[in-house]
């Protein structure tokens, strides 16, 4: 049999909500710093994948200011469902910028030259962003809040944005192959679709405060986890 516990107790949640801030407001600085860098080396470079890159981090900032929005109020439950409508549009709106520029550039628009902060700022990416997005995973799971869980998948895709974008501008710097670049932005543009249907639906496997473990399968009760998903293993 499946329980369900009553979840965090009073103390546990709000040192969650402190914590889910805390890291908020470290996504943002730290994407406002990725944003200006990237947009203004893709601009020079001409590269629809730096720039789009860059644009990734604008929408990280929106989302992750949507849920310091909704944490800021004594009911963030209350918000929750806003806030994440914001995230999805979010990625939408970087879908769509990503996807007309890179086919833009395809048709002959613009080719990317090399960029050396091109090549500087993604493999920090690589480092921060995954341990920004597990510890607000962690704490958005255990305190029930799918906003949260959204906003740390899309710290997440940065990490996967910076290794798409390292490969399409290795390519294109090795081989010339100047389709890469526009190629991986496409990529972004897929991943951000992806994502944002996700939020608009809430999806948020194991978003919930704290299914506890089936004894059977010993894994969340939530029919949304998988394998990988599930943290409890």
């Amino acid at each position: 049999m499946t329980t369900i516990s009553l979840g965090p107790a009073p103390a546990r949640r709000e040192t969650l909500r402190r914590r889910i801030r805390l890291l908020v407001a470290a996504t943002i600085t730290y994407n406002v710093i990725e944003a200006v860098v990237s947009i203004t080396a893709g601009t020079l470079a001409s590269s629809a994948a730096l720039v789009g890159f860059g644009l990734d981090s604008v929408v990280e900032v929106a989302s992750a200011t949507a849920v310091a929005w909704q944490f800021s109020a004594a009911d963030h439950q209350a918000r929750e469902k806003t806030a994440l409508k914001i995230i999805a549009i979010s990625f939408f709106g970087l879908a769509a910028y990503v996807t007309v520029d890179a086919v833009r550039t395809l048709l002959g628009a613009g080719e990317a030259e090399h960029s050396t902060p091109a090549w500087s700022w993604p493999p920090f990416s690589l480092v921060v962003m995954p341990v920004l997005s597990y510890a607000q995973r962690r704490a958005g799971r255990e305190l029930g809040s799918a906003s949260a869980v959204a906003d740390s998948k899309q710290t997440l895709l940065c990490t996967y944005l910076s290794a798409v974008l390292l490969a399409g501008l290795a390519l294109n710097s090795a081989f010339g192959w100047s389709w890469a670049d526009p190629i991986a932005a496409l990529v972004i543009a897929a991943v951000a679709v992806k994502e944002g249907r996700e939020a608009w639906r809430g999806d948020a496997c194991c978003a919930v405060p704290a299914r506890t473990p089936s004894p059977s399968s010993g894994r969340c009760g939530d029919p949304c986890c998988s394998p990988a998903q599930d943290d409890s293993r």
